[in-house]
């Protein structure tokens, strides 16, 4: 599979991540069977970058991290959009992240 494949395929199911929830790269790597978190976190690195419409501030570490926060156009850009959706940060950390967090299995359940 190439690169570019796996990045849309990554895109797509971020895409489905609802306003108001986040979900973290493992889960996202896991549901995808392919490759690892670190590819997914790229991926979304890539999609900052470029015109793609791809909500990556709903995605985060599997500890409700922010730990892609430095990738965005400002260091509180993601801060601002995932509590524009609602959601409470606090030390660059997603409260409620077990109550919050959508996982791309729900999508076949």
């Amino acid at each position: 599979m190439s690169k570019t494949h796996y990045y849309d395929d990554v895109y797509d199911v971020v895409r489905l991540i609802p306003k108001g929830r986040v979900s973290n790269y493992g889960a996202i790597a896991d549901f995808l069977s392919l490759g690892s978190a670190r590819m997914v976190g790229w991926a979304l690195n890539q999609s900052i970058k470029s015109s793609e419409n791809v909500p990556a501030h709903r995605v985060v570490n599997r500890k409700g991290e922010l730990s892609g926060r430095i990738h965005f156009s400002t260091p509180t850009a993601m801060q601002e959009r995932l509590e524009a959706e609602g959601i409470k940060i606090v030390d660059n950390k997603v409260q409620d992240y077990d109550k919050l967090h959508w996982h791309p299995e729900e999508l076949v359940r």
